[in-house]
């Protein structure tokens, strides 16, 4: 098994009841596709898709869900948002492979919010761990909220993670790994 530098990021969080979280374009402990890899950071043939993701109905009180790919082994002292698409409608429960590819948001449900990501643009970046660095995580998580979050135009990934804390009522993740 791998070790990695930098703890389970979720570890730290309160635990929630699971969300069962599933993909066709995900495995747990696999490595990446091409999909989900960065040609936009200079990966060869990555394709910056987002990953298709399904997940259980959240528990009662669900009123959107929140689906990130978060890297917590980036070389920063905050890890690297890949993704986060918030006030996703409590009757949706799966997002397909490409529902953001770079900047083209038009396969997101209406009224879902697409986030600034830690490329600097509102869409999805694939995964481009630095040369060299070793195996990163891609944890890609869905989390049911208990209301639709209020978020200015320049909110970041960040700040809708923080504004879960206290308002999440279920999480799921998965866990895939990438290396150049």
């Amino acid at each position: 098994m791998t070790e990695f530098r930098v703890p389970d990021p979720y570890a730290a969080l309160p635990d929630l009841p699971a969300l069962e979280v599933t993909s066709e374009s995900v495995t747990e402990g696999a490595t990446l596709a091409p999909a989900q890899l960065s040609g936009a950071m200079g990966v060869e043939g990555g394709l910056d898709k987002s990953p298709q993701v399904s997940w259980s109905a959240g528990p009662e009180g669900t009123r959107s869900y929140v689906v990130t790919v978060f890297d917590p082994d980036a070389p920063t002292a905050s890890g690297f948002w890949h993704w986060s698409v918030a006030n996703i409608p409590a009757d949706v429960t799966s997002l397909p492979e490409g529902a953001c590819t770079g900047t083209d948001t038009s396969g997101l449900p209406e009224g879902a919010v697409v986030l600034r990501n830690d490329a600097g643009f509102k869409g999805f970046v694939g995964a481009a761990a630095p040369a060299g660095h070793g195996p990163h995580r891609y944890i890609l998580a869905v989390h049911a909220v208990g209301d639709v979050l209020e978020l200015d135009d320049d909110a970041s990934c960040a700040f809708v993670g923080f504004n879960l804390f206290g308002q999440g009522l279920a999480r799921g993740t998965i866990t895939a790994i990438y290396e150049r």
